[in-house]
C-alpha cells in the first residue's frame, strides 16, 4: 500500500522515546481522549508493530495506534487517530492507516474495528472513505453507552467493523 503524495513525511514504527511526543500531541488535539504517558509508552512500545508514527522533520504530526485483537487476529483494532492542527485536511490519517495494512504484522488482517462518537464527523468520514477504498461495507452499531459503561460522563461509542477486505499490496 502506497504512502502516497511525495512530501517531506516520515512513516515510522513508534519507539519508546515518541511516547511523551504523542503525549503531547494528544493533548493538542482536543477533543480527544488523553492516556497516561505510561499509557502512551505502551502504545509506542509493546504495539509498535501496529502503530506508525509519522514525522515532519523533529516533529510528530501523525500517530495511529492499534492492536491485532487476541482473539481474532484477522482484527485490527484502530485504538487512536490524532494529526497535528497544521496537517490536518491533507489525507494523512487514511494513508497511516493503508501503511499500517501493508505491514507485515497486519499480513491476515482483513477487517478493521474501532469505537468512535456520533459527533466526531471526521472520524466517520475517514473510515466510510477508508472502506470505500477497500472495497467493503461499513457497519456500526453502540457499543459502550453513554449511562451503562461511561457512568453518564462520556458519549456512547459506536463499534464501526469495515471488512472483509483483500490485503492491497
Amino acid at each position: 500500500m502506497s504512502d502516497a503524495p511525495q512530501d517531506s513525511l516520515e512513516f515510522r514504527k513508534p519507539t519508546a522515546e515518541t511516547g511523551y511526543l504523542l503525549n503531547r500531541l494528544v493533548a493538542d488535539s482536543p477533543p480527544l481522549d488523553p492516556n497516561s504517558i505510561y499509557c502512551n509508552l505502551l502504545q509506542c512500545s509493546h504495539f509498535a508493530d501496529t502503530a506508525v508514527a509519522v514525522h515532519d522533520g523533529d516533529t510528530l504530526v501523525g500517530f495511529v495506534s492499534g492492536y491485532v485483537e487476541p482473539n481474532k487476529p484477522d482484527t485490527l483494532f484502530v485504538w487512536q487517530v490524532v494529526i497535528a492542527e497544521a496537517a490536518r485536511g491533507k489525507g494523512l490519517a487514511k494513508r497511516m492507516l493503508k501503511h499500517l495494512l501493508g505491514r507485515p504484522s497486519c499480513a491476515e488482517v482483513r477487517y478493521i474495528e474501532t469505537t468512535i462518537t456520533p459527533d466526531n464527523e471526521a472520524s466517520w468520514a475517514l473510515f466510510r472513505s477508508l472502506s470505500r477504498d477497500l472495497d467493503t461495507e461499513l457497519n456500526s452499531e453502540v457499543w459502550f453507552k453513554r449511562d451503562e459503561h461511561f457512568g453518564g460522563q462520556h458519549d456512547d461509542e459506536h463499534l464501526l467493523v469495515i471488512g472483509p477486505f483483500q490485503r492491497q499490496r
